[in-house]
């Protein structure tokens, strides 16, 4: 009976660690930093950082997005200026920065790789 009760209690802080590391990491994401998208502005979301690169979907109005990284690309004018900085806002997605309040002309997060 002890040696079940020692392989329980091994699963179970097992199971313990799992479950903390997935709360922690939904946390993060939940403190992760967004940036509002210009008003009346459905942005355009791209699988690349420009115009020519695939159309992936559209934000609603009033869409606040996560930037992962930055990359330079096309040269784009917006609502907050023009600029070359794209931002990844998912895997694979990316939206011009000058229609992402960020309150800066230049990079606020590392360089895509």
């Amino acid at each position: 009976m002890a040696v079940e009760d020692r392989t329980s209690t091994v699963e179970g802080a097992a199971e313990g660690t799992a479950t903390e590391t997935l709360a922690a990491a939904e946390s993060t994401e939940a403190l992760a930093v967004r940036y509002s998208v210009a008003p009346g502005v459905r942005l355009k979301v791209r699988s690349g950082p420009g115009t020519q690169y695939q159309l992936i979907k559209v934000l609603p109005l009033g869409a606040r997005v996560p930037i992962n990284c930055q990359k330079p690309g096309e040269w784009v004018t917006g609502t907050y200026g023009t600029t070359n900085i794209w931002d990844n806002i998912a895997n694979g997605q990316y939206v011009s920065d000058a229609y992402v309040n960020t309150g800066s002309d230049g990079y606020v997060a590392p360089r895509c790789a």
